[in-house]
């Protein structure tokens, strides 16, 4: 069965993505937020989540919520038109849509070994029993 907590090169993959995406968010957001006194409140919500999802995704705890977080700011950024001009964290609409797609990526495949979540909840094994003994069977048998 597939874990969410991958080790080795896909380990390490997500981990870089975690890191970039994180990264990216938090100083696009930062600098937004730097200048709140001249941004419109709802930039300011989004900026203040692609913060907050850029450093659970950084440090990998949290990390699906993370990626929601960042999905919701990129695609918030990729719309800004209706909300702040100055809010085009990626400079592009195309790199937005970049970082949703790996928000998402990283929504459906897990943080990976190399992070908090692993680390608090580590990796588990799942044992599923090939055969279950049916109720009416069971009666049958004590009959």
């Amino acid at each position: 069965m597939f874990s969410t907590y991958p080790d080795e090169r896909p380990g390490t993959g997500l981990l870089l993505l975690r890191v970039v995406i994180g990264a990216v968010l938090i100083v696009r957001g930062a600098s937004v937020l730097a200048d709140w006194h001249d941004v419109k409140f709802a930039a300011g919500v989004v900026a203040l989540m692609a913060v907050v999802g850029g450093v659970l995704l950084l440090i990998g705890y949290l990390s699906r919520l993370g990626a929601v977080l960042v999905a919701l700011a990129s695609l918030g950024s990729i719309f800004s038109w209706s909300l702040d001009a100055n809010l085009d964290f990626f400079g592009s609409k195309l790199t937005a849509v970049f970082a949703t797609v790996i928000a998402a990526a990283l929504l459906c495949t897990g943080p990976g070994a190399f992070s908090l979540d692993a680390r608090l909840f580590g990796r588990q094994e799942i044992l599923i029993p090939k055969k279950l003994e049916s109720t009416s069977e069971s009666r049958n048998a004590k009959m």
